[in-house]
């Protein structure tokens, strides 16, 4: 009898000219290749808060929460949210969650926090933070694709303690630079060098080199420095070390093709400075094509920052409102409260922009999105307030996760939604941050 045949899942075939292509699924490949999809998560952060209008405005039409039922018992969609409502079968919202360390933080600390849960006073010595939950899934996943995570932001690198630019954390504790360059994640994700394969190997093993070589100079030089100067050393060390672990998973990847996709409707030289609309979903197509052609598993986007920080804060401005994001958020008036709102609907059209492009690409079961857990929220409900924080999750079908749901519970931990995800991702941790276990009765169905 004939031993059957086993392939490797990254098999690939060599034609004329050395052309390589890589095999589609294949029964040969085993049951755990042909009947795994990939499982992706991305996380979707939008600063100072939702709008969430004071009753006795009497613009509860407004609210970024749901206030209503129809007459089927289904929530109704505030006018913030209503770009959203196409995809009433794909989302979900959670009311009343909270990270139990946010009320003992400096409140411009919840963006550094929303991932993590951390207290934010030296969990372990010489770090700030802990890991966030796209590392522990980047963690899991990266020998699966070629880039372990995409990091970015709207204002790119790591910004400072309490204002930073990024909302993910090593399991060190230290910010990871965010990038803010639609060419330069092109680049990155896309775009390989033109030279042949040997070329190409060679040099990246020169810049491997180089930067053992710097990261080992600059240990040295750390432990002659100060406090303070050893601060600032541990985040450049912070960016050579994700940097040595791209190009690892590049000298890994460099003999398999990239998935062929159409980039025609991407432009390149978007950026935060020109219209906010089209930077946005300039970035959400780099998302949806790297998860498409299996780059990457875990994203972390930071859409604004806290406290008027960045250039996003002017947003609002060029879209035609009368203030800043940040002004807005601290808006008591109907007016104001009225227009914090309406860049909350802007922010709703852009995600439902980004959902729509993850539904358009097709794994072996079902779309991207089915196979993808998207996180939208904010570290704080209104400015300032750790309670009740703002929270979304689209997705997820082929993951166990159920629909069309508003889902409230007082007093529930951010970290047991985490940990949730990571078990619907098949990520089977213990626990996260201060987690006290899963969330029960809640969108996940199989947790």
């Amino acid at each position: 009898m004939t031993k059957p045949l086993r392939l490797s899942r990254r098999e690939v075939l060599k034609g004329l000219a050395g052309v390589t292509l890589s095999l589609p699924l294949l029964e040969a490949m085993g049951k755990e290749v042909t009947a795994s999809e990939p499982k992706r998560f991305c996380a979707l952060y939008t600063a100072n808060g939702m709008s969430l209008p004071k009753a006795e405005n009497g613009i509860d039409e407004w609210s970024w929460f749901p206030r209503r039922k129809d007459q089927a018992g289904r929530f109704v969609f505030g006018r913030s949210t209503e770009p959203l409502a196409p995809f009433r079968q794909q989302l979900s919202f959670l009311g009343g969650l909270h990270h139990p360390s946010g009320p003992k933080a400096d409140p411009h600390t919840c963006s550094d926090m929303w991932l993590t849960g951390a207290p934010l006073h030296n969990p372990k010595p010489g770090s700030y933070n802990s890991v966030g939950l796209d590392q522990v899934i980047a963690r899991h996943t990266k020998q699966h694709c070629r880039q372990p995570s995409l990091v970015l932001s709207v204002d790119a690198g790591t910004g400072f303690s309490s204002r930073t630019g990024t909302i993910s954390y090593s399991y060190e504790g230290r910010p990871i630079p965010a990038e803010n360059n639609p060419r330069r994640v092109f680049d990155r994700l896309f775009r390989g060098d033109r030279h042949s394969l040997e070329s190409q190997r060679d040099a990246l093993k020169h810049r491997i080199r180089l930067v053992d070589a710097v990261l080992e100079s600059a240990r040295q030089l750390n432990r002659r420095l100060g406090r303070s100067d050893q601060d600032k050393l541990d985040h450049y060390l912070t960016s050579l070390d994700e940097v040595e672990s791209r190009l690892v998973a590049s000298e890994k990847w460099i003999d398999i093709p990239v998935k062929q996709q159409d980039y025609s409707q991407l432009n390149l030289d978007a950026t935060p400075e020109g219209e906010p609309a089209d930077y946005y979903r300039n970035m959400f197509d780099l998302i949806a094509l790297a998860f498409d052609a299996d780059i990457t598993r875990s994203v972390a986007f930071m859409l604004n920052r806290e406290d008027g920080m960045g250039i996003s804060d002017t947003f609002p401005l060029k879209l035609g409102l009368k203030r800043t994001h940040h002004n807005l958020s601290h808006a008591g008036d109907v007016v104001g409260q009225r227009e914090f709102a309406k860049y909350d609907r802007f922010l709703s059209e852009q995600l439902g922009y980004f959902l729509g492009r993850l539904e358009e690409f097709q794994d072996q079961s079902g779309s991207v999105l089915d196979n993808s857990i998207v996180l939208y929220g904010s570290g704080a409900s209104t400015t300032h307030h750790s309670k009740n924080l703002p929270t979304m999750i689209a997705g997820g079908a082929n993951m166990g996760l159920r629909h069309g749901q508003y889902w409230r519970k007082d007093e529930a931990r951010m970290s047991n939604l985490y940990l949730s995800i990571l078990h619907s991702m098949g990520i089977e941790e213990a626990s996260f941050a201060d987690s006290t276990g899963v969330l029960n009765n809640s969108i996940f169905s199989s947790v």
